[in-house]
């Protein structure tokens, strides 16, 4: 458990780079329902391994992305799982995720508790030791009255039990420094703030030659940590844009990416059901930018504006959600890009075999991220949301054709 001291030591530097940032200031912007975005009380999980003697099993949430706050046995077979949230009032995303094996072979039922007004949201995921990720069939789990129970053979193999297939910190920057190397002509990878807990706050600085007069997009994933169907969405999304090819090299020759892969990256340690560590909302920041997560991202988009004289065109922000939606702003006419979303969901209709785009469209009144890129620059703001459950290979399929039919309306190829 990471010490008051560090704690509060962490803090005081966030603060001091708060400051600093403010002073060069994001542009604060109203939208009509405020929301109270300042530091909020968490409470930080009791990480360690319990062993239930009665049946012969161990139970742990000490790893990263953990989220197991207590546990009881029912009966012979039957394990009872507390998964509280970070704090509340909170969206109903009830994430687990723990670890357990057993002296022996043995059928172990978990059921999963959770306080009351919350529910039972994701089916299990699971994988053995290093193997694969699998999710749990209806064999395995059931849902009857609202408990939520998962049958597993557990044996001396580790099994990692989880709401969605973890994506740790290590693992998405892992992903970003290779893809980063990788395509390092085009892709340059910047740290430009830290967290409550003092960890990084990347971007990925994407381009080709000349950064100079080149419109921006934005891309952004992970400001709640368990929506890891929109983060596989962004992987896939932004390795096509960083395709070699005819397309992508006339793309990055006309347009310059900022792409930030790890929002929250405290969140996502921490095991949080939706906020960062200083217990807020990050998709309600986009106002104030009270959190160092949203001051950091916004100063550096406004710096970037400022510097080359530029404007923002579009920002994807990839999230999940029970299905897969796009999020769009009511306001298309004057935006910067006043058709675009009307053609670019045209095209994927076209190039996605039995797909129906499903847009919900709205006037932003909190301070998310679509709202923030139509208020501050007049550009197209997208929430892109995958479902829970959508299988992976459309995942990355999708990704690949959204981003692929975004370079060519972008560069007006046919």
């Amino acid at each position: 458990m990471l010490s008051l001291m560090r704690f509060f030591r962490c803090n005081l530097v966030i603060t001091l780079i708060t400051l600093v940032l403010s002073c060069s200031g994001s542009r604060n912007i109203k939208f009509p329902n405020k929301v109270d975005t300042k530091d909020k009380p968490i409470v930080l999980q009791d990480k360690h391994v319990e062993f239930v003697p009665d049946l012969g099993v161990f139970v742990s949430n000490d790893f990263p992305s953990a989220r197991l706050n207590d546990l009881s046995v029912k009966n012979d077979s039957t394990v009872t799982l507390r998964i509280q949230p970070e704090n509340e009032p909170i969206n109903n995303s009830a994430y687990f995720a723990f670890k357990a094996w057993g002296t022996s072979d043995k059928n172990v039922y978990f059921q999963f508790e959770y306080p009351k007004g919350y529910q039972h949201r994701y089916v299990p995921k699971y994988r053995v030791s290093d193997g694969p990720w699998m999710q749990a069939d209806s064999l395995m789990f059931s849902v009857k009255d609202s408990i939520a129970t998962l049958k597993f053979n557990l044996s001396k193999d580790t099994v990692l039990i989880a709401a969605q297939e973890l994506r740790t910190t290590k693992e998405v920057k892992d992903w970003y420094t290779s893809i980063s190397k990788k395509n390092g002509l085009v892709t340059n990878l910047k740290v430009i703030g830290k967290t409550h807990l003092g960890k990084d706050i990347p971007m990925m600085d994407i381009y080709k030659e000349s950064k100079s007069e080149k419109d921006i997009i934005v891309l952004l994933t992970r400001q709640h940590p368990p929506e890891v169907t929109g983060y596989l969405a962004f992987q896939s999304f932004l390795e096509t844009v960083l395709e070699s090819g005819e397309l992508t090299d006339a793309f990055l020759e006309k347009y310059r990416v900022l792409a930030f892969p790890l929002m929250n990256p405290d969140g996502v340690d921490l095991g949080h059901w939706r906020h960062n560590a200083g217990g807020v909302d990050l998709n309600r920041d986009w106002s104030k930018y009270r959190q160092p997560e949203i001051l950091a991202v916004t100063h550096q988009i406004e710096q970037t504006i400022k510097e080359e004289g530029v404007k923002v065109l579009l920002g994807l922000d990839f999230h999940s959600t029970w299905h897969d939606v796009f999020y769009t702003n009511v306001e298309r006419e004057n935006t910067n890009l006043p058709s675009f979303v009307e053609d670019w969901f045209a095209q994927l209709e076209a190039n996605i075999p039995n797909y129906k785009v499903n847009e919900k469209s709205a006037t932003s009144t909190r301070p998310v991220s679509k709202g923030w890129f139509l208020k501050r620059f007049n550009a197209v703001g997208i929430t892109y949301e995958i479902g829970d459950e959508t299988p992976r290979d459309f995942i990355t399929l999708k990704g690949k054709v959204s981003a692929y039919e975004m370079m060519k309306l972008l560069t007006n190829s046919n």
